[in-house]
């Protein structure tokens, strides 16, 4: 075995660099929250290829004079913290004084920066460690990092970044969550030297509606609640005005944007009554609570957090946004999927009207012999627009509609896609969609995927995308919808997994797309027809979801409920 040394502080850097520098998007991340921390009113962006060439970002904040600038690169240098009490109280979004050190060991750096009362500006470059010494620049008050090259000492690392484009998604994505953090300071973000994003200083409500759009704005709703150590602000999108993907979520925490599960918890429970399906609710939720009651150290990137009172904290976030959605939410309409009638007629079975419902339904029972019964028998009617009531040879049997057909459509899609031959069919009116850039991006580099899944989308605009062709058994459901998830599942797990470990989660979320609909209305016909595909359908017995898809009632069950024979 060979013997135990240490690691070259470079080494050391270059692999910290490898938790905390995932991409550009992560070094615009560090880069943001040193400006933010320095007291910026005014921070400046420059990408060149998505980030991959530079990032450059400069502030007019405090500034490092030149005796510290050497220390701006050393590991676990800081001056947010000094002991393990300001470490617990920290409300500073860096503190561990190792960000320019990682970044500076996978990237050419140089540091320029100037405080109060300097002459002039310093400047440093570091490259792979290695430091150059000061030197006098030209740069007002404030602070400019620039960051050359990301990898290109380890061309390993450089091989997993994506095209220009899906690295610029996600360095906007980045600035987004920044710009939501702290409103007041103005933002200008620019690309390959073109301006794409200018944001003055503002309020948080017009900070929000320049963030997530007029459109949210127009029905967003405030949130304010305080209690003893815990406060929570923000706006919440309206239930109907819910999307098909989880990116309009944004949560700080004492300034710090934060994936946590108990705080997604609480969130979601609170929309538990006003939102249906599978739709995702968009809000942008401000969390300040006591430094000492949250440990933010628990992430390499510092995007998790620990509260000490977990079940405190979810009661307190739940009951604040229920409080904000309670209002309205008696009168919300309830948001179904737009999916095809189908040329269907009334369901013999409606409950608002008794007698003539009695009357179709009984014409409607005139079945064949129950001897020649299939397994699953003849519809009867529909009730209340959930189940079909149908008579078999052992008795009465309710089909959970939905999900019956769920599973029948899920099938079908495995069975084309395995064969690699998914039927498709030409949309007669192209589904247009606003995307971002990251969503663009995606649909470029994945059009493989698209097409094995039986989807042709196409760029047709800077911020659009157009969906020509779909899977025939999806194309009369919300295409707008589907593209959109297909495109968040290939952006969250990637087009392999996807495709293999993910298959059956995917499709049963396309499924679901297409799915007939509570409150849809079938004819007989329609629902012997579903029967009859069931019966077909390996696997019918229970939906994508794992629930029952239907239940027998034998005469005997039916007897014994009744009393017969006593």
């Amino acid at each position: 075995m060979p013997a135990i040394r240490p690691l070259p502080d470079v080494l050391v850097s270059q692999i910290a660099a490898g938790e905390v520098v995932e991409r550009p998007a992560s070094v615009l991340k560090e880069l943001l929250e040193n400006s933010f921390d320095a007291g910026a009113a005014d921070v400046s962006v420059a990408l060149a290829q998505g980030g991959i060439k530079q990032v450059r970002v400069t502030d007019d904040g405090a500034g490092i004079g030149r005796e510290d600038l050497p220390m701006a690169f050393a590991r676990h240098a800081t001056s947010k913290i000094a002991s393990l009490e300001d470490l617990e109280a920290v409300r500073s979004l860096g503190f561990r004084g190792e960000a320019l050190a990682s970044i500076a060991s996978v990237a050419r750096v140089t540091l320029t920066s100037r405080i109060d009362g300097a002459p002039s500006a310093f400047a440093l470059g570091a490259e792979s460690g290695a430091m150059q010494p000061p030197r006098p620049a030209a740069h007002a008050r404030g602070t400019t990092v620039e960051v050359d090259d990301l990898y290109f000492n380890t061309p390993a690392r450089r091989k997993f970044l994506r095209s220009d484009a899906t690295e610029l998604a996600h360095c906007q994505d980045v600035f987004r969550r920044a710009a939501l953090s702290r409103p007041e300071i103005a933002l200008t973000l620019r690309h390959n030297a073109k301006v794409i994003a200018r944001m003055g200083s503002a309020d948080v409500a017009g900070r929000v509606a320049a963030v997530l759009g007029a459109e949210f704005a127009r029905t967003m709703r405030p949130v304010r609640e305080t209690g003893s150590g815990i406060s929570v602000s923000g706006y919440a999108g309206a239930p109907d005005a819910a999307r098909a993907s989880r990116d309009a979520q944004f949560v700080f925490v004492n300034g710090r944007f934060v994936r946590d599960k108990v705080l997604a918890h609480a969130l979601r429970d609170a929309y538990r009554d006003v939102l249906h399906g599978d739709r995702h609710p968009a809000y942008v939720m401000f969390i300040d609570i006591d430094p000492r009651a949250v440990d933010v150290n628990v992430h390499p990137a510092k995007i998790e957090v620990r509260f000490r009172d977990s079940r405190v904290v979810h009661q307190f976030v739940r009951h604040a946004l229920a409080r904000a959605l309670s209002p309205s939410a008696a009168h919300a309409p309830v948001a179904y999927a737009t999916v095809s009638q189908g040329g269907g007629v009334q369901a013999a079975f409606s409950l608002a009207q008794p007698v003539q419902a009695y009357h179709a339904f009984a014409a409607a029972a005139a079945l064949p012999s129950t001897e020649q019964s299939p397994p699953l028998g003849f519809a009867l009617g529909q009730l209340h627009g959930i189940y079909i009531v149908a008579q078999n040879e052992a008795g009465l049997v309710l089909v959970d509609m939905h999900a019956a057909h769920e599973r029948i459509v899920m099938e079908r899609l495995k069975s084309g896609i395995d064969a690699g031959d998914v039927a498709r069919q030409r949309l007669l009116v192209p589904a247009v969609f606003s995307a971002d850039a990251i969503d663009i991006a995606t649909a470029e580099e994945n059009q493989e995927t698209l097409d094995r899944l039986g989807l042709e989308m196409v760029v047709s605009g800077p911020n659009e995308l157009t969906v020509r062709t779909a899977p025939a058994l999806l194309a009369s459901s919300d295409i707008v919808a589907l593209a959109r998830t297909l495109l968040k599942e290939i952006r969250d797990y990637g087009a392999s997994q996807m495709l293999a470990g993910r298959q059956n989660e995917l499709l049963a979320t396309m499924a679901c797309h297409a799915a007939v609909r509570a409150n849809r209305a079938l004819s007989t016909t329609e629902m012997n027809a579903l029967l009859r595909e069931m019966e077909e359908t390996e696997g019918s017995g229970s939906c994508n979801h794992g629930r029952p898809t239907w239940y027998q009632m034998t005469m005997a069950d039916l007897d014994k409920l009744f009393l017969r024979g006593r």
